[in-house]
């Protein structure tokens, strides 16, 4: 696969072709990728997808989305796009993803003209083996089903273990094009991979009552290539009341930041016993 693919979009990107059913809404057959429920991150990178088709072509450079309720698939999802503000330099969207007439996500976008300004960054991670020769990931095993990344674990499972952890490398294993916003809805959807597990804080029970994501948000520092490698690392930040953050970034092979993630998960113990605050 060359480094910039230039064909049209196809396999994995057509999940962000959206049809326009109105003025700022739209339409889309919500295509499972093997769960029993909707990929938040897909819902996620659909919502930014709407907002960006009513940006003008201002790219985007954050979004904040809440998850409210679990999607079904192979359902119509709807997305309606709030204009919220238009200024010289920013824009604001708000989109609200709906299946049977009920909220599932709240996504609130940003997205700024470019401008000139200092480039800096903190130091990138180090000694992260690159992708070549590492073990590529088994898309059924994870997904159900092929689902249009390719990506080499940096730490292979043991039998038994959650088949993907952090850190990965990632890239689309299909040509994407390069339409910058595709490639940002792209990162929006990859960014919730495995982040709940990355929640958990370290020596945790594996053992959950429930583990899902309350919120998410990205960062889209640099102009993103879905299509060359990137290194994901996630990082847990804090475990409380049944909660963890965690904090991911994004980066390209020589060590570039393009996007930091951080991710809320409700985190509910197994037995009453591991409660937060129980005695025993």
């Amino acid at each position: 696969m060359s480094d910039v693919p230039s064909e049209a979009p196809s396999g994995l990107a057509r999940l962000f072709d959206l049809a326009p059913l109105g003025e700022d809404v739209f339409l889309t057959t919500s295509r499972s990728v093997g769960r029993p429920r909707l990929f938040g991150g897909q819902v996620a990178g659909q919502s930014l997808r709407a907002a960006c088709l009513t940006a003008d072509g201002r790219p985007p450079h954050s979004l904040h989305a809440y998850f409210i309720r679990p999607g079904a698939p192979d359902e119509p999802l709807t997305f309606e796009v709030a204009r919220t503000r238009d200024g010289r330099s920013f824009s604001t969207r708000h989109v609200t993803a709906s299946q049977g007439g009920k909220p599932i996500l709240e996504l609130i976008a940003s997205f700024h003209d470019p401008e000139d300004g200092f480039d800096w960054q903190e130091e990138p991670p180090s000694g992260a083996p690159g992708p070549e020769g590492l073990t590529a990931l088994d898309p059924p095993e994870f997904f159900g089903r092929p689902f249009g990344f390719d990506v080499r674990l940096v730490n292979p499972p043991n039998e038994g273990e959650f088949p993907l952890s952090h850190p990965f490398w990632i890239r689309a294993a299909d040509p994407v094009g390069d339409d910058p916003g595709l490639h940002a809805c792209l990162i929006a959807y990859l960014s919730d991979m495995a982040v709940v597990s990355g929640a958990r804080a370290p020596g945790s029970p594996r053992e959950l009552a429930t583990a899902v994501s309350l919120d998410h948000a990205v960062w889209f520092h640099r102009p993103p290539r879905v299509d060359r490698w990137l290194l994901y690392t996630v990082d847990p930040v804090t475990n409380h009341g049944a909660r963890g953050l965690a904090r991911g970034a994004l980066h390209t092979e020589d060590g570039t930041l393009l996007a930091s993630v951080q991710q809320e998960a409700l985190l509910r113990p197994a037995t009453p016993s591991r409660q937060a605050g129980s005695t025993e």
